[in-house]
């Protein structure tokens, strides 16, 4: 019984990875927060299973510090092109996110669930995520990783949106 129960959570993690997979190998900056550490080490490690290359921009432990110092220059490495896309993290990942839209060329969405992950992409055409590792826990945070990594703009109705938003 223990053995096909095996099975089974076995065969759920390969289709999760397996449908989780990104086309091409990226190189993705990624930024956190004391309160965000956490997740900074398991996303870096799904992502590079995954083939990716990752930029980090710390920090590098749990010590309070000022998020701007590192989410800043996540932000500019996608804004620049270094990065094709950015992660960043924090406690909540609100401020996170105001950081990175700071930064000119930055479309950064908030995501705390599937759905959010899917139509930051599909909708917004973000090119960064943030996510708060208070409320997310780190397997929906890898599934958010993979999701909009994953998804594709929509375009039509959603374009001139994402005109504006770059106006």
């Amino acid at each position: 019984m223990q053995i096909k129960r095996f099975r089974i959570a076995l065969g759920k993690i390969y289709r999760f990875i397996y449908h989780t997979m990104s086309a091409k190998p990226l190189t993705i900056s990624i930024g956190t927060d004391h309160a965000g550490f956490p997740l900074k080490a398991p996303i870096i490690a799904f992502l590079k299973q995954r083939g990716h290359t990752v930029i980090d921009f710390g920090c590098d432990s749990d010590e309070p510090c000022d998020y701007p110092d590192f989410i800043r220059p996540a932000a500019e490495a996608v804004a620049s092109g270094q990065a094709d896309c950015g992660i960043v993290l924090g406690g909540s990942g609100n401020g996170e996110a105001m950081v990175a839209n700071k930064v000119k060329g930055v479309r950064c969405g908030l995501c705390w669930d599937e759905w959010s992950a899917n139509a930051t992409k599909t909708h917004n055409k973000a090119n960064c995520i943030s996510i708060g590792a208070r409320p997310v826990p780190e397997v929906l945070a890898l599934k958010i990783v993979g999701i909009w990594l994953d998804a594709d703009f929509e375009g039509g109705r959603h374009e001139g949106r994402v005109t504006k938003i770059e106006g």
